[in-house]
């Protein structure tokens, strides 16, 4: 049993498609066939996949400071039609940043005795960075291929990657 995990977060339709209510931009149609061969190679070498997505409530105190996105049962909170799940991978609902907080995400790598993240998807600066501190505040060992995560603005996404890189020692690839 590997002791990695890749975590693919955020991937939805109100992020990916132009029609989203937060689009991330034309960028983010780049990242789509790099997660794709990720995904793909961990299914090959048994190395299990997770998916964290945003799903919220209609009111969530969120929407105080981005628009409504991701809301329950929503077209916009379904996971892109290219980066669907298998049935045997997890998929972790999450109502705030980090895939840790609130959730059962912690849980289920202890389960799996996952010790070693790959981080991919949107937005680099919020969720994917939030999601990195959390892991190594708990001593997990984090990765993130740059040609896999993206966000709104360029000068945000460097200075996340940075941060993960610098402050929090995770290792980019």
């Amino acid at each position: 049993m590997s002791n990695e995990a890749l975590i693919v977060i955020d991937m939805l339709n109100d992020f990916v498609c132009e029609d989203g209510a937060l689009y991330i931009g034309e960028t983010v149609g780049k990242i789509i066939p790099e997660i794709q061969k990720k995904i793909s190679k961990c299914r090959e070498s048994g190395i299990p996949v997770i998916y964290v997505c945003d799903n919220h409530d209609e009111d969530d105190a969120e929407f105080e400071m981005f628009p409504k996105h991701a809301t329950a049962g929503s077209r916009g909170a379904e996971i892109h039609k290219d980066l669907r799940p298998r049935p045997d991978d997890a998929v972790v609902m999450k109502k705030r940043f980090s895939a840790f907080f609130g959730t059962n995400f912690e849980d289920l790598l202890k389960e799996k005795e996952i010790d070693t993240l790959e981080l991919c998807g949107v937005c680099t600066n919020i969720c994917v960075l939030y999601t990195c501190a959390d892991a190594r505040a708990r001593g997990l060992s984090v990765r993130v291929d740059r040609r896999c995560v993206d966000t709104f603005d360029r000068a945000a996404h460097e200075f996340a990657l940075k941060e993960m890189e610098r402050t929090l020692g995770a290792k980019l690839i």
